[in-house]
Order: C-alpha cells, then structure tokens, then sequence
C-alpha cells in the first residue's frame, strides 16, 4: 500500500481524538473506581485462599523475609496488579465497546463492530476480545458459529462478504502472544491483536502507543500507593492474628467448647 493511500484512508484527527478521550473516560469512570473498590476488599484475609506451602515462600521470594507484612505483600500486589484489573476490563468489555468504538457499531448478529479496514479497504465483521489470553475453548466454537451465521446472513442477502472479512480483534498484546484457543480460529478466520488491530481500524500506525499512553495517563489521577499500603497494614495484623501460636490455641479450644455445648444441647 502506497503511503498516499494510506493517508487517504486514515481517520480524521478529530476522529482519533474522539476515540482517545472516551477511553481515557471509559477508564476514569469505570475501570479506576472498580479498581478501587475491590483493591480496599483486600484488608480481609477472607479475601484469599491462602496456601500456606506457598505462601511464606512467595513472600520470602519477593522481600527476603516471611513476616506477616512480607506475607501480605506477596498476597496484594498480584491481586491488585494482575487479577483485579484484568477480570474488571475483561467484565466491562462490551461496555468498552459500545462507549469507546460506539462509531463502529454493528447491527449484526453475533458481531461487536464493523470498520472499513484501513489497509486493505475491505468491511470487517469483527468480534472484539481484551487480550490475547482472555478466551476459553468453549469461545472458539462460539465464535466460529457467529460467523457462520453472517456468511448465511451474506449468501441470504447476497453480500461480498469473504472469509478474510470475518476477523477477531484483540484489543492488546502481539501475535507471539495470542493463545492456543486464537489460533485455532486464526486457522479458518484472521486474529488481529494488539497494534495492527488498532492501526487497521484507524489507519495510524501508532495509534496503539497513542491509546495506551493516554490510558496511562488517567492512572496519575488515581494514585493508590497509600490506599495499597493501607491494605498490606491491615492484612498483616490479620495475618499476624492468624499466625500467632496461641490465637490458633485459642481458637482450638473455642471450637473444642462449641462441639461439647452443642452435644450437650443435643
């Protein structure tokens, strides 16, 4: 493609700038205040599964130590970092999709967007994903069914609809990234990931680092370091309760007690 096509095609900077601003919005008013909420859920040592063959080894791991503040970290940081947020955009992705790309809509069934592709000049009938490990194996049949069901649509209506025109979009990561369960549907329809779906649908070529940037940016207005270390404080004076030889003695003999009360009032 000649670079004057390429040009030709791209989306107005009005256009670009749209998108950016209702994903920095979209992360702002509902990803950050999730994010939040269910990192102050993690005081609760409830709120995890300990294993506590692992446990005092992560924490050793990580900090060099097993005190219960070592233990707590070791606990909150992957949640926080990892679980958390990636289940909370995951959950939100349709929202994301119908707020954020509300321009690509499809009346499609079975389809999230559809875009002119800005390299190709070819209509996508695209399913959109969060990531490149976010699809399970019961999503391939799923998937590969929604578009059988617009290549019926398109013999019915006859529509120049080809196989190539059928794709998955992942929102982030690369291809070296993309799981067993991608490309086993990248065997009969295209997956784009990360930067090149994001330059197809737009035309420019870093607009994945522009998006991605901004994104960055709303994180500066929701700096939790203290609200994180908030939570460590707390849950290792949980874990330091739990740990502690004599609060497992006591417990021990409440639940011998409760045994015997309830025999007796048997």
């Amino acid at each position: 493609m000649t670079q004057e096509t390429s040009e030709h095609q791209t989306l107005s900077e009005e256009a670009l700038n749209e998108i950016i601003q209702k994903a920095k919005d979209f992360f702002k008013n509902e990803i950050a205040p999730s994010h939040v909420k269910n990192t102050k859920k993690l005081k609760r040592l409830k709120e995890f599964n300990l294993n506590p063959f692992l446990d005092k080894y992560k924490a050793s791991f990580l900090t060099g130590n097993d005190d219960p503040v070592s233990i707590a970290k070791a606990l909150v940081y992957p949640r926080v970092l990892g679980t958390s947020i990636n289940t909370t955009f995951g959950n939100k992705l349709q929202k994301f999709c119908s707020e954020v790309l509300e321009g690509f809509a499809s009346t499609t069934s079975g389809i999230d967007i559809e875009f002119i592709d800005k390299l190709d000049g070819r209509r996508k009938y695209c399913q959109v994903k969060a990531g490149p490990n976010t699809i399970n194996k019961d999503d391939v049949e799923t998937i590969k069914s929604h578009f059988a069901g617009v290549k019926n649509l398109a013999r019915t209506n006859n529509l120049n609809i080809g196989l190539n025109d059928l794709v998955v979009g992942v929102l982030y990561g690369t291809p070296a990234e993309l799981s067993s369960h991608y490309k086993k549907i990248n065997e009969e329809y295209p997956v784009i990931v990360g930067q090149e779906f994001w330059h197809r649908l737009t035309g420019v070529e870093d607009f994945y680092q522009r998006l991605t940037d901004a994104i960055g940016d709303v994180a500066t207005e929701f700096d939790s370091s203290k609200l994180i270390e908030e939570v460590i404080e707390a849950l290792a004076k949980e874990i330091e309760k739990t740990l502690k030889p004599e609060n497992k003695e006591t417990k021990k003999t409440d639940e011998e007690l409760e045994a015997k009360q309830l025999s007796i009032d048997m």
